[in-house]
């Protein structure tokens, strides 16, 4: 009988006792999990450890006093098999099932609620019985933004807690797949953080990191965590190729944490990561720099107990790693964490060259001109000979006023587009319409509105004051001279940006008005209008 016709059939019916059988699924073999299949699944794969479980469930005492049901909800049941989230009869039977599959699980106590129960449905020392039907499963996602990138299955569940962690060495034996061919199948020994080294992908490291010593495991990878938009040629591995590994985690041992390290320990194993950051680095393998120098600083940035020599010695590797940061940054195009990199290195050392010099790229690199030319221009001031800053300086003035050209042709256009339309509009009224006062100024609005609508202005309504954004400048440090129409009974505000607020211009109660400033960053014109 399926979990629907039991529904069906317990309106008004008496409890029953139900009987125990079926076939014993406990590990000891003492009918501590009888399962009875009462409709047969498809496919032929069961969910593994760590699945996520979908499914529909009722459950009763033995006497037939149902206890409780998904089905009553209306609401499927979901849980992470194999970790301990629901009783252990249905971590072990539900890891038996196919989809589709309907079965009865009988649980014994020791198996279900204990000698606790769970009141006030369950008695203590309460045998139970569950229908279930599993409607689907899937592996567990093990990426930070849970994206699918990375799906493991558990095959076998390793020994222990313990886990490897970065720079932990281990030794596993792996099998590649693309597109159900074996590409790749090896014995590694290595140490986490190294494998790119060794033609594996991201994700996998990532994987093992996660893995219990003894595990077993399956492992899809999506193009992102495998060989990406370019591919694996020795595997002949196309781009955007997604990926399964089977994984053995035969043994590992785990790197020391930083605060099982001592101060000297810390300042020579630096020393060593920091060379082998540099050969990374060489080879082109940014991101295995990358995780080199962060270890540095992940050592040495809040280590309090460093002596007066050591602490000079721990300063200068936190100042080269966070420089080295930033050009890894720079060359995996990932400029914000490059300018985050340049400001730690530049607290250490405010007039650092490399510093200021590799910000300024970072900046030019996301038309940040401004700020870019404040770097390069401070370059110059402290080391002159800098012809690299020299020429990146050239560069960030060229663009600047190519950007500079184009928004004032574009601005141009804009408020000659406002001009006529305004002396149209004023034309119409000149020329004798017949309409009384009241028309006119609604005629007048109603053209004034549609001028505004073009320009992304508001109507103003009568005696309420309105403003809007009329358009952000990202960059105007020039001079803007312009002729700007406006109707009776009108003001037109340029401000300055956040830091130095100021009204440049203000005017009422007149049609022409003529703007100069020198702007700076984020300058904004507000359209105000007042009642008339």
């Amino acid at each position: 009988m399926t979990a629907e016709e039991m529904k069906a059939a317990e309106s008004g019916a008496q409890s029953t006792p139900l009987p125990l059988e079926g076939v014993d699924l406990s590990p000891k073999q003492d009918e501590g999990v009888l399962k009875v299949i009462k409709r047969e699944g498809t496919g032929t794969e069961t969910p593994m450890i760590g699945d996520r479980v979908f499914v529909h469930y009722t459950g009763w005492l033995l006497d037939g006093t149902k206890f409780d049901s998904s089905l009553d909800r209306k609401d499927k049941f979901s849980f992470d098999l194999g970790k301990g989230e629901v009783i252990k009869a249905w971590d072990i039977a539900i890891a038996t099932m196919k989809v589709g599959e309907v079965c009865h699980i009988t649980c014994k106590p020791e198996y279900a609620y204990g000698s606790a129960g769970s009141p006030p449905k369950i008695p203590p020392n309460a045998t139970l019985v569950f229908e279930v039907e599993l409607f689907e499963f899937k592996g567990e996602d093990l990426t930070e933004d849970e994206d699918g990138g990375i799906i493991r299955r558990i095959q076998t569940r390793g020994e222990g807690y313990a886990r490897p962690n970065e720079g932990a060495v281990v030794e596993v034996a792996l099998e590649g797949y693309y597109k159900d061919q074996l590409f790749d199948q090896r014995e590694l020994h290595f140490e986490v953080g190294e494998g790119e080294s060794l033609d594996l992908p991201c994700g996998l490291e990532r994987v093992i990191q996660r893995m219990e010593k003894g595990e077993h495991s399956i492992v899809y990878l999506k193009p992102s965590y495998a060989f990406g938009s370019v591919g694996k040629e020795k595997f002949q591995i196309p781009p955007f190729a997604e990926l399964k590994y089977k994984l053995h985690l035969k043994n590992f041992e785990k790197a020391k944490e930083s605060w099982e390290m001592s101060s000297e320990e810390k300042l020579e194993q630096s020393t060593i990561v920091k060379e082998r950051g540099t050969v990374y680095f060489k080879e082109g393998k940014y991101k295995q720099a990358l995780l080199q120098y962060k270890k540095i600083v992940s050592w040495l940035e809040y280590e309090s107990s460093f002596s007066s020599e050591e602490a000079q010695k721990a300063q200068a590797l936190r100042l080269a790693s966070h420089l080295n940061l930033a050009m890894c940054h720079l060359k995996l195009q990932a400029f914000s964490a490059a300018i985050e990199s340049c400001n730690k290195a530049l607290e250490l050392d405010s007039s650092n060259e490399k510093g200021l010099f590799r910000r300024g790229e970072a900046h030019l690199a996301v038309n940040d001109y401004d700020l870019a030319r404040a770097d390069f221009q401070k370059v110059l001031q402290l080391y002159p000979s800098n012809k690299a800053a020299k020429a990146q300086l050239a560069v960030c003035q060229q663009r600047i006023r190519k950007q500079l050209a184009r928004e004032k042709k574009l601005y141009a256009n804009m408020f000659e587009r406002l001009a006529e339309e305004e002396s149209k509009a004023k034309a119409e009224v000149a020329a004798g319409d017949h309409s009384t006062d009241t028309e006119m100024k609604d005629e007048q609005k109603n053209n004034m509105a549609a001028s505004q609508s073009q320009m992304v202005w508001p109507m103003v309504s009568s005696g309420v004051m309105v403003t809007t954004p009329f358009t952000p400048f990202q960059y105007f440090p020039c001079l803007l001279s312009q002729v700007v129409s406006l109707p009776p009974s009108a003001s037109l505000h340029v401000a300055e940006g956040p830091g130095s607020p100021q009204v440049l211009c203000l005017s009422n109660k007149v049609e022409t008005i003529k703007l100069g400033c020198q702007a700076a960053l984020s300058v904004q014109l507000w359209w105000v209008g007042v009642a008339g």
